[in-house]
């Protein structure tokens, strides 16, 4: 089960680290810059009791070639190239043996609608993204399926900053502002 994210070391009353969310967000951040489709570099980390047990940004099939080196691949406005940085860890893990119920995911972006069953079918139980990303259905379903779902503002303050303009989905409201 996840650690509670409200112990932060302090001088004099002053916070000198990041929160576990921030600390975690950034890891995914600097994943995404892994990430071979130039039109969004997304990275998704997944963690369980403050350690990370896999990561994963978008990249095309191991073995094939990249959008960065031989273009899109569209249909329907969307690049269907690559496999996204939320499946990939998930398929990481598996891969390694590795299990995830129960843990944490942190995405660059919010999942679209397929990596978002895919997270809930494997059992993550919370979900902290950067940017909104496309699909509104994921705040209702994850509020009916008990899945915590926070929304990180990226302007946070690295010293410490806490999720801003949170929307949890096991609480009654809407979509953030």
């Amino acid at each position: 089960m996840s650690q509670p994210d409200d112990h932060k070391s302090t001088v004099d009353g002053a916070d000198r680290r990041v929160s576990w969310d921030q600390y975690f967000m950034a890891i995914a951040t600097q994943v995404a810059t892994r990430a071979t489709c130039d039109r969004k570099h997304v990275g998704a980390v997944i963690v369980r009791d403050r350690t990370i047990l896999s990561t994963g940004y978008n990249g095309s099939i191991r073995g094939l070639a990249h959008c960065d080196e031989v273009g899109h691949m569209m249909e329907a406005g969307h690049c269907v190239r690559t496999i996204h940085a939320e499946a990939n860890a998930i398929i990481q893990a598996a891969k390694n043996g590795v299990a995830i119920e129960e843990a944490d995911i942190y995405i660059t972006a919010s999942p679209c609608w397929q990596c978002f069953k895919m997270i809930a079918n494997a059992g993550i139980q919370r979900i902290i993204f950067g940017e909104f990303y496309r699909d509104e259905r994921i705040y209702e379903v994850s509020r009916t399926l008990g899945i915590e779902l926070l929304q990180l503002s990226p302007q946070a303050p690295i010293d410490g900053g806490k999720a801003t303009g949170a929307t949890i989905a096991t609480e009654e409201g809407g979509n953030p502002a």
